[in-house]
């Protein structure tokens, strides 16, 4: 009889739903362990933030953001971050002091620091080629902006790593496929372990996270984990290891052309803190010295001139050189139609960049011997070739967004009037002429449209 009393006596915890808590016992549990909070502010809070956005509904369902009543009261904890307060290491010590990293040093750090958020050292982890790595050149901009004395690294793809040679605010840039779904398990862990032992404050990603990469971003052990998320059941889990997510609106991020990354610009902009909200800046890029002295050697040997030739850009080849978006495949011309084009340049010497050596013969062969041809394979050597010119016919390529960086007149060639407005907002300010197929094919554009469009450089080419 005890045997059957002690059975009855336990539950199945396996089967019963759990008793719920009612609001009015967590209230009084709210009055028990603070006496001194007031009534109404207990019925006031949900009230107020109800509509508020919620920061990461995965981590806590019950958080919608900041109180925008909440006022911290210290003057630390307003404004930006200051510069790193950690003295400089010195080389001739024999002893090694000042060997610690950066997030240890709690001796020197301040409590403003905590309450900001401040941050030291982050990292960008960029998925895609080069068009999209060079479009992310005003967020590095943003990052550097809203916080003084931050130090930027980047994680991108072989091809996407060359582009950072272009911007000065980069310090490291590492090679790492991160569109390989079945990574080598050697490289994961080795790059796991340089992310893991660099001590960084935030990890921005703009590969669209499922819970496979967003482990390996919360194996960083950042503070601030923000990536793009799949926006399908693929998201399922990643929620729960990153601290902000952005959801767009298509598998393809590349698919929102130059503002592709609108969501994360708006987030890192945002006003915080008693700091005002950040405009995003434009894309700018910036040459060396040494890259502009080989580009110079390149194109004075295919006989042109600095200031007296025009780049053309986009002609159709299988190499992996030729710098197109991924949210734009039909971006690339038959050589047949470049040389229709090259005859309406009007005495302007045209100079054609080649992909590859292989396509020199063909370029000879259908535009003629005494063609100008250039091989240029990594942007920043596009970058300086597009500097010397007077400007570019080209394509849906990167060499359309280098000219707008560079403030070069250019002549733009779409397949549609959608994707035109699309890759490249405000043309007209950046003297970019728009040609677009009728068709909604890239090869049946009109040549005659393009001739007169390349009058926009008869101008540029009398103040040379």
């Amino acid at each position: 009889m005890s045997t059957s009393l002690l059975h009855q006596s336990i539950p199945p915890f396996l089967t019963s739903p759990s008793p719920s808590v009612s609001s009015s016992q967590l209230i009084n549990l709210s009055f028990y362990l603070n006496p001194s909070i007031e009534k109404h502010h207990c019925y006031k809070r949900p009230t107020v933030t109800v509509n508020l956005k919620k920061k990461n509904p995965w981590l806590d369902p019950f958080d919608y953001g900041e109180d925008p009543e909440m006022e911290n009261g210290s003057l630390y904890s307003e404004g930006k971050q200051d510069e790193d307060p950690r003295p400089p290491e010195n080389p001739n010590n024999p002893y090694g002091f000042l060997k610690f990293p950066y997030g240890y040093n709690v001796e020197i750090a301040s409590l403003g620091s905590k309450i900001r958020g401040d941050v030291r050292r982050c990292c960008c982890v960029i998925s895609g080629g080069v068009y999209e790595n060079l479009l992310f050149f005003p967020a590095i901009q943003l990052i550097k902006d809203r916080y003084p004395g931050v130090q930027v690294d980047v994680i991108a793809s072989p091809r996407g790593k060359q582009t950072f040679e272009l911007n000065k605010n980069v310090r490291w840039a590492n090679a790492y496929d991160l569109d390989n779904d079945f990574p080598d398990p050697g490289e994961y862990a080795d790059m796991l372990g340089i992310l893991k032992g660099r001590y960084y404050d935030m990890v921005l990603s703009t590969k669209l996270a499922g819970i496979g990469h967003a482990a390996f971003l919360f194996m960083t052990t950042a503070n601030e984990r923000v990536s793009y998320i799949y926006p399908n059941v693929n998201a399922a889990g990643a929620g729960l290891m990153l601290s902000e997510t952005f959801t767009p609106d298509s598998l393809n991020l590349s698919d929102g052309g130059y503002s592709m990354y609108a969501q994360m610009l708006d987030w890192l902009g945002r006003p915080r803190n008693k700091v005002a909200r950040h405009p995003v800046p434009p894309l700018k890029v910036s040459i060396s010295r040494k890259l502009k002295d080989v580009v110079e050697m390149k194109y004075k040997t295919s006989g042109a001139q600095k200031g007296k030739y025009i780049v053309v850009h986009g002609i159709q080849s299988d190499s992996q050189a030729s710098m197109q978006s991924e949210g734009d495949t039909d971006s690339l011309l038959p050589l047949q139609v470049w040389a229709e084009i090259a005859k309406g340049t009007r005495g302007i010497k045209p100079l054609f960049v080649i992909p590859h050596e292989k396509v020199r013969e063909d370029v000879e062969e259908i535009v003629g011997e005494d063609a100008s041809i250039v091989l240029i394979t990594t942007p920043g050597q596009l970058a300086a070739l597009i500097n010397d010119s007077i400007g570019v016919i080209a394509t849906n390529t990167a060499a359309i967004q280098l000219a707008n960086a560079r403030d070069k007149p250019s002549v733009a060639l779409f397949s549609s009037e959608e994707k035109g407005r699309l890759f490249v907002p405000s043309a007209e300010e950046k003297r970019c002429v728009i040609i677009s197929s009728k068709t909604g094919k890239l090869v049946d554009i009109d040549i005659e449209d393009v001739t007169n469009a390349i009058q926009i450089f008869e101008g540029s080419l009398a103040l040379v």
